[in-house]
């Protein structure tokens, strides 16, 4: 599976971003689709997963209902759209897949890996 993210920028506090991820190369239906992020010197902190069979998600406790993770199966691409944005969100964003129906909040867990994306917020 090869994942392309995209969507990243630059935006005020309290304001909104919306990364999108294209997959590419298999068929989705059996996998997981997580964000995680990453501020340099510091682990890769999960953030959000979609099951693709089903549609159901997971998030990390921060996201406190500000992000939303979507998929769109005829586009084959994961979305996460960032409300209320605050500066602490700043970070590299990745988004990973893996075979599985486990709805992991282990970066370990993920077998492919996109090219991170920057995010950053500014006061």
């Amino acid at each position: 599976v090869q994942l392309q993210a995209s969507g990243g920028g630059l935006v005020q506090a309290g304001g909104s971003l919306r990364l999108s991820c294209a997959a590419s190369g298999r068929t989705l239906s059996k996998y997981v689709m997580g964000w995680f992020r990453q501020v340099l010197g510091k682990e890769r902190e999960f953030v959000a997963a979609i099951r693709w069979s089903d549609g159901i998600t997971y998030y990390g406790d921060f996201v406190k209902g500000r992000f939303i993770i979507a998929r769109d199966n005829a586009k084959n691409t994961v979305y996460l759209q960032m409300n209320s944005l605050k500066l602490e969100d700043t970070a590299v964003y990745y988004c990973a897949a893996v075979d599985s129906s486990v709805l992991s909040v282990m970066a370990g867990y993920y077998d492919y890996w996109g090219l991170g994306t920057q995010v950053t917020v500014s006061s």
